[in-house]
């Protein structure tokens, strides 16, 4: 992987963890809510949604726990 990442991919990565704040918010969760249901640690939700690197099991943890396809957290 190049030592620093290309601007699309981390502005896409912001993208998604909009979208993950926009539906937790929409369905009333705190994202120490969304972590218990995704069983995995708030401030893991917390640097999703600033848009850190995400791993792929993460992001399908809170796919599955905000009832979502993988897809519509990653496409808006």
């Amino acid at each position: 992987m190049p030592a620093e990442l290309p601007e699309w991919v981390t502005a896409a990565r912001r993208a998604a963890g909009d979208r993950i704040r926009v539906r937790r918010l929409h369905q009333n969760l705190t994202q120490e809510s969304l972590a218990h249901a995704a069983g995995i640690d708030r401030s893991t939700i917390q640097r999703m949604e600033a848009g850190h690197e995400m791993k792929v099991s993460h992001l399908l943890l809170v796919a599955h726990a905000l009832r979502v396809h993988v897809v519509d957290l990653l496409h808006g």
